[in-house]
C-alpha cells in the first residue's frame, strides 16, 4: 500500500519559520510531481507549491519569497519550508504526489494532513 506521511506542523509565532516534510512509502514505481495544498475551515483546498520529477516549481503568489519547495527523489520526500509565517498561513497542509505504483499505474495521493498554526 502506498501513501504519503507527513511531518513537521505546529505552533509557530508570526515571522517565525516551519518545515514540512513529507514522504512517500511503499511499492513506488515513480513519481511524477509532488506538492503541497492547503485548507482552511469553510474554504476550498489551495495549491501552495509543486514540484516536478525534473524540480520545476509552482509556488502560490500568496507565499511567493517567503515559501520554498524541494524533493529529494531518492527519498520520496518532498518539502515545504515556510519562512516569514502570516496568521493567514494557518491551515491544514496536506501532500499530494502523482505517482506510478506500477510501470502501467498512475494515481493521485493524499496526505492524512498536518496543521499549522501561527500564532501570537
Amino acid at each position: 500500500q502506498v501513501q504519503l506521511v507527513e511531518s513537521g506542523g505546529g505552533l509557530v509565532q508570526p515571522g517565525g519559520s516551519l518545515r514540512l516534510s513529507c514522504a512517500a512509502s511503499g511499492s513506488i514505481f515513480s513519481i511524477n510531481a509532488m506538492g503541497w495544498y492547503r485548507q482552511t475551515p469553510g474554504k476550498q483546498r489551495e495549491l501552495v507549491a509543486i514540484i516536478t520529477g525534473g524540480g520545476s516549481t509552482n509556488v502560490a503568489d500568496s507565499v511567493k519569497g517567503r515559501f520554498t519547495i524541494s524533493r529529494d527523489n531518492a527519498k520520496n520526500t518532498t518539502y515545504l519550508q515556510m519562512n516569514s509565517l502570516k496568521l493567514e498561513d494557518t491551515a491544514v497542509y496536506y501532500c499530494w504526489a502523482d505517482l506510478k505504483p506500477s510501470q502501467l499505474r498512475r494515481t493521485p495521493l493524499w496526505g492524512q494532513g498536518t496543521q499549522v498554526t501561527v500564532s501570537s
